[in-house]
């Protein structure tokens, strides 16, 4: 997962009760929502679940950003599929505003460095995730400037991760949207500084390498075997693609398909919910970290959301990239294959499994990037 940022206006309600014949301690409850929350966010799928009231609640709401995509956007959008299937955007931008600047120099503007839409299928019981290369050569419908508000036009030949620059994140769901023809029922967003501090959190990532990496542009240096990555290592290994694989996007892409399961991994075993003092901190650092649409836009929401998809985990999230081709134009481009993302959307949208024939022919999913971390 990479580079993302967040921010807008927090919402939260006041109170929610647990209900059954125990009652779970509201406090644990919350914290484990809003740490499941956020790992999922960085690992574009959902693992947690309760329900959680007072305190906690007010502190971690007050945490929480939020967009109202719909309020943005409008009717001119594609029909909710209303079967019990979920649809989300999970979006990191390369800003370097802020903390983040310790990763280049600030231009005024961000970009959407990572995209991935994650489909939850209608029984919850498995999700499938579409990583969008960032250099994609798309069509970008017209939006409204993010900070000017002013009208931007259509561009028929423009980087997907554009869309997130001229428009902010009612532009990229927008443009998502326009290309899958699926509406996303939710959109979260996550920034270089929260991943590093929630990684830290949860006391770092085990990850195991077949070779070693070294990086001069995301300074990570590894030997062959297993390592536990700290948050700034963590970041490194999102953000790597000049060692590994043909040196693309498509390569740091697979890079952080393989961390994005190891960190949900870690998240189920790594046995933090038995200290209180760890859950908050989690729990604090994870709402920090991200930006989502107005409907999960408290504790509450979270909880509601994320309460039937506890079920998830590593073994049935099946992670691919849309299936592109380099661009004929541009050899550091890529332009979607039609039929096969045809398929890929088509398979989202009927709440199937995506058929291994729609990404046997695509680069996206060739090389070998992804067999270097496990």
């Amino acid at each position: 997962m990479p580079d993302h940022t967040s921010q807008t206006t927090p919402t939260g309600p006041r109170r929610a009760g647990a209900t059954g014949r125990r009652r779970k301690s509201p406090e644990r409850s919350a914290r484990r929502t809003a740490l499941r929350v956020s790992a999922w966010a960085l690992a574009a799928a959902v693992v947690l679940g309760g329900a959680g009231s007072g305190y906690v609640y007010l502190k971690l709401d007050g945490n929480l950003s939020s967009i109202d995509i719909d309020a943005e956007l409008g009717g001119d959008r594609p029909d909710d599929a209303d079967n019990g299937s979920q649809d989300i955007l999970v979006l990191g931008s390369d800003s370097r505003s802020g903390a983040n600047d310790a990763y280049g120099a600030d231009q005024g503007a961000a970009r959407s460095d990572t995209a991935m839409v994650m489909h939850v299928d209608e029984g919850h019981t498995s999700a499938s995730v579409v990583s969008i290369p960032r250099d994609t050569i798309i069509e970008r419908p017209a939006c409204t400037g993010d900070v000017s508000g002013e009208p931007v036009a259509a561009d028929d030949r423009a980087m997907f991760n554009t869309a997130y620059e001229v428009g902010g994140p009612a532009c990229a769901v927008k443009t998502v949207e326009a290309m899958s023809g699926i509406r996303m029922d939710h959109y979260v967003e996550v920034d270089f500084t929260g991943f590093k501090k929630l990684i830290d959190e949860l006391g770092g990532v085990d990850i195991t390498t077949d070779r070693a990496i070294n990086d001069s542009k995301s300074h990570l240096n590894l030997t062959p075997g297993t390592h536990r990555l700290d948050g700034e290592e963590s970041l490194g290994l999102v953000r790597t693609r000049k060692s590994v694989g043909d040196g693309s996007d498509l390569g740091r892409i697979q890079l952080q398909q393989a961390f994005v399961k190891a960190l949900m991994e870690q998240t189920k075993s790594v046995g933090v919910f038995s200290s209180p003092k760890k859950l908050l901190g989690l729990a604090d650092a994870a709402t920090k970290a991200v930006t989502t649409d107005s409907g999960l836009g408290s504790v509450k929401k979270l909880t509601s959301f994320a309460n039937g998809l506890k079920g998830l985990g590593p073994k049935n999230v099946h992670m691919v990239t849309m299936p592109v081709r380099y661009d004929p134009a541009d050899p550091n481009r890529v332009v979607p294959m039609e039929k096969p993302a045809r398929q890929v959307w088509a398979a989202l949208k009927q709440d199937r499994a995506i058929p291994a024939s729609a990404t046997v022919t695509s680069a996206g999913d060739k090389g070998t990037a992804g067999q270097v971390v496990r």
